[in-house]
């Protein structure tokens, strides 16, 4: 068995919280948790703490949360702990004077296969690009964005009915076994860091409002991706044009026929209790959308109440 490592774990969302738990199970000690300040959020503005010092907080865990990760006081509370190792999930971006503290340096999660996808949003790109296969990797933090030498990586499949948040939850269920990997092969030595090879990259920026507007001009395919890649969050939207009045609708689920279609792209058509949009090769049926100021809701449920007007139609 190799020896047991003092670690400092880094990360704030409820996708970081299984591979604190699966350090804090294992031979490894957690000497220290890192993660975002509580921010106001809600109408109420009230404190919401981070998934994962909730989870610090349940093991009685030290817990750190600086506004600046570079100031002195940081740096010497970091360096007082005196880790083995740091592991970074789902965190900000570290400097070089924090990441080269560990005398095994520090390491991070990302949810795909490096060095594909580098970038914020890996899951999410992955599944609008239609891949059929992604993965969690594990790579030394360097000066750049997810270049850093490879420890170890997993496969996953992706699904041809994923979306975005059950590709992250399956990769959740994976990620505590390749760190604690990652860890006992540091331990014994035994680990060799890869250098990225230099492959044409795809990419996974950051999603804004500009990146997440769906292009009925698109192949339906596709479209259906992007849907999928963006649900649950941040959510796909289309602007809806009703003579002079437009206004945000977000897509959250459909489906593609494929065929000929008779309209123009964006144009919206209720029939049977359905709503259906063409596109370029076919059309897309709208399962689940959310109006603005309302609830997300089944399109059955949503045309109970609510009558699309005739001149209505999706602008891309």
């Amino acid at each position: 068995m190799s020896r047991s490592l003092r670690v400092v774990y880094m990360g704030t969302p409820a996708f970081a919280v299984s591979g604190l738990r699966s350090i804090v199970e294992s031979q490894h000690e957690v000497v220290g948790v890192v993660t975002a300040p509580d921010r106001p959020a809600g109408r109420g503005k009230k404190l919401r703490f981070s998934a994962v010092k909730d989870a610090a907080l349940e093991y009685n865990i030290a817990l750190y949360q600086p506004e600046k990760l570079s100031s002195e006081e940081t740096v010497a509370q970091l360096k007082a702990l005196q880790a083995d190792v740091f592991v970074v999930v789902a965190f900000r971006m570290l400097p070089k004077v924090i990441w080269e503290l560990p005398q095994l340096g520090t390491f991070n999660l990302h949810a795909s296969l490096l060095p594909q996808y580098r970038g914020a949003a890996p899951i999410h790109w992955s599944i609008i690009n239609g891949e059929h296969v992604s993965g969690l990797t594990t790579f030394l933090i360097d000066d750049n964005i997810d270049t850093g030498a490879i420890l170890l990586q997993k496969k996953l499949d992706i699904l041809a009915e994923d979306t975005m948040g059950t590709l992250s939850e399956r990769m959740q269920t994976h990620a505590g076994e390749l760190i604690i990997a990652t860890l006992d092969g540091l331990a014994s030595g035994s680990l060799k860091p890869i250098p990225q090879k230099g492959v044409e990259i795809k990419t996974a920026p950051k999603l804004r409002r500009e990146n997440t507007q769906i292009d009925w001009r698109q192949p339906g395919q596709r479209i259906v991706q992007f849907i999928r890649g963006l649900n649950p969050f941040p959510t796909a939207w289309t602007l809806m044009e009703n003579n002079e009045k437009t206004m945000q609708v977000k897509i959250h689920d459909a489906h593609f026929v494929k065929e000929i279609p008779k309209e123009n792209p964006g144009h919206l058509t209720v029939k049977n209790k359905q709503l259906y949009v063409s596109v370029t090769d076919g059309y897309i049926y709208i399962n689940k959308l959310q109006l603005p100021n309302k609830k997300s809701m089944e399109t059955t449920a949503l045309l109970n109440g609510f009558q699309f007007p005739t001149t209505a139609r999706f602008i891309s």
